[in-house]
């Protein structure tokens, strides 16, 4: 299938339906976007969500999710959850990602958010440039969540999950600022990692924590 075409369009604003809708002229009804949440900070796991929108349905203001205040998320994932005729969260631990590195853990996450769907789809459009280990027809595409709505829907339901669960961490954890930076390598984040040592959700082989492994708190 070749998914060659105008992105914009008359008026210069992005088609990001464009991608579903070759999708479906190529006889694919379910078209499930995916993306992914927390590849990047220290502690915490790494989730991802897929996303089955109605054919030619628009949502106002959904967008690639760092683009979004979290007022807006947590909005717009409530109005996803509704119109969505499916959406399906992977998670993949810190122990995981300790183990099988953040690349195969997202992918992994991503997998599970795809299984975990209640509608079976038949083709993914994934963020990024990674497929994932199924046998569904798929396609890959370089800042998916801002040209496409099924995976711009994907990351927000899936940053707004996974900062709610930070939220949770830092009630379990204190001390360490959970509820702000998510896990991310703030300079307050970096600095309680140094006075704490790491916790029981830390990524153990990242930077600016596997220093700190065994070392008693300062």
């Amino acid at each position: 299938m070749t998914f060659q075409g105008e992105l914009f369009s008359p008026t210069g604003v992005v088609d990001t339906l464009l991608y579903e809708k070759i999708a479906h002229t190529n006889g694919y009804r379910h078209v499930a976007g995916i993306d992914e949440a927390g590849r990047g900070p220290l502690a915490g796991p790494v989730m991802a969500a897929a996303v089955i929108l109605p054919h030619d349905l628009t949502i106002r203001g959904v967008d690639d999710s760092k683009k979004l205040s979290p007022a807006k998320r947590e909005r717009l994932f409530d109005v996803i959850m509704t119109q969505a005729l499916s959406v399906g969260i992977g998670v993949m631990t810190e122990t995981d990602i300790d183990r099988i590195n953040i690349l195969q853990a997202t992918r992994g996450a991503m997998l599970a958010a795809v299984n975990n769907l209640s509608l079976q789809p038949n083709f993914l459009l994934i963020d990024g440039i990674s497929t994932i280990d199924s046998t569904i027809p798929q396609k890959t595409i370089k800042k998916g969540d801002s040209l496409s709505l099924s995976i711009a829907a994907a990351s927000i339901i899936a940053k707004v999950t996974r900062d709610r669960f930070m939220v949770e961490m830092d009630e379990q954890y204190p001390g360490y600022g959970f509820a702000g930076h998510k896990g991310y390598g703030s300079a307050s984040h970096l600095d309680a990692i140094k006075r704490l040592g790491p916790s029981p959700i830390h990524r153990l082989t990242f930077g600016g924590v596997k220093e700190h492994v065994n070392c008693s708190p300062s």
